[in-house]
């Protein structure tokens, strides 16, 4: 399980078929998944499956790409995942607006894992890494306006909210954030020492 990234209380690495019951149990929380829509697998066998067909196809690509499992170092813990990928890749890209150009941040946590910070210091490396290593030109993420916890997070990491729109099938509307290579090497300058 090779790690992709680490912070100073993370390590985010790649998922196994190991992880399918980790994975079953993070997607089948009503909780985690009340803002994500009725997408629960049904069970653990469905988990390896996704991990299998689609988590799988970023790490073969050699981009740097891919949706990781977040690890707490010090209990080595599963707290969920994190990803960047191709913004195309969203199921509701195309009302977006989000180009193929475009890389999607993205992350889903357990309960246990939320108000402690981990979402803004893993987002914050993987923007540092998708702009210093990965060259990206924009980085776009989206979150139900309901989900407040999700778009605060994007805006604590520089992302700005570019528009909202209605979701087929949700009764809270869309926001999308946005942050470009240009301002992001600006809020670095202005963040220097």
């Amino acid at each position: 399980m090779p790690t992709v990234l680490e912070t100073d209380r993370l390590s985010l690495r790649e998922f196994t078929e190991d992880d399918a019951e980790l994975l079953f149990a993070l997607d089948t929380d009503p909780d985690v998944m009340r803002f994500i829509g009725p997408f629960m697998p049904k069970n653990v066998d469905e988990s390896r499956q996704k991990i299998r067909s689609w988590i799988d196809k970023y790490y073969s690509t050699g981009r740097g790409l891919g949706i990781w499992a977040a690890v707490e170092k010090s209990t080595g813990a599963f707290l969920g995942w994190f990803c960047l990928r191709p913004g195309c890749d969203w199921m509701f890209a195309h009302l977006s607006g989000w180009g193929p150009d475009d890389l999607e941040l993205g992350y889903r946590l357990h309960k246990a894992a939320w108000g402690k910070g981990y979402a803004t210091e893993a987002s914050r490396a993987i923007v540092r890494k998708a702009f210093d290593e990965l060259n990206a030109k924009r980085i776009v993420s989206s979150a139900l306006l309901s989900n407040v916890a999700s778009w605060r997070v994007m805006e604590k990491v520089g992302l700005k909210r570019v528009q909202q729109f209605p979701l087929p099938g949700y009764d809270s509307p869309d926001v999308t954030y946005l942050l470009t290579r240009l301002e992001y090497r600006l809020q670095a300058a202005s963040e220097a020492p």
